[in-house]
């Protein structure tokens, strides 16, 4: 069995305290915070069994489109863009075992190289974590559901500013994708 880990958007813009992002305006609260160690262990676990982890980072232009809806966020190379440093790859090379792929749209398939690592590492499993659930999850784990992946979603590894847009999507991911939530 081939396992593949895709963690989205875990970037300081919707994860750390200071970002832009990252205070839910329903909790005000840092919604990422909960499940950070979460995630931190399953990189951790994907590192020492040597499988495969793809990161997907929004990475906009200062003038991106999206922030007509959004307050600009995540821009390309500025430390709002950076994963957390409790997360961050070891290495983003092709030749070792974690991948970076930057994205300007919420799908982790939209004019990225997605689908083309995806090809190449040729998974049996595909767990994604991150956030937002309602947003960039729900929209890459619905690109994987439509190349027939198979999903896994662990709900203590993923979050959403908004908590009853992200049950709705666990419930979306689960009876619409078929991903497994766990």
């Amino acid at each position: 069995m081939k396992k593949l880990l895709v963690v989205v958007d875990m970037l300081n813009d919707f994860c750390d305290a200071e970002g832009v992002l990252a205070t839910s305006p329903i909790t005000n609260k840092v919604y990422a915070k909960p499940i950070i160690d979460a995630v931190k262990s399953m990189v951790e676990e994907f590192r020492l069994n040597n499988d495969i982890i793809i990161w997907l980072a929004d990475a906009h232009d200062e003038d991106d489109k999206e922030f007509d809806r959004f307050p600009k966020h995540a821009v390309r190379n500025t430390w709002g863009g950076e994963v957390i440093s409790v997360l961050r790859p070891v290495t983003i090379t092709v030749s070792d075992f974690e991948y970076l792929t930057t994205k300007t749209r919420y799908s982790g398939f939209y004019r990225t190289n997605l689908k083309t690592l995806l090809k190449f590492i040729k998974p049996t499993e595909v767990t994604v974590v991150g956030v937002c659930t309602s947003i960039c999850v729900m929209d890459t784990v619905g690109g994987l559901a439509n190349r027939d992946y198979n999903i896994i979603v662990p709900k203590n590894a993923v979050a959403d500013f908004d908590p009853d847009a992200h049950k709705n999507a666990l419930a979306r991911m689960e009876g619409l994708y078929g991903a497994k939530i766990v």
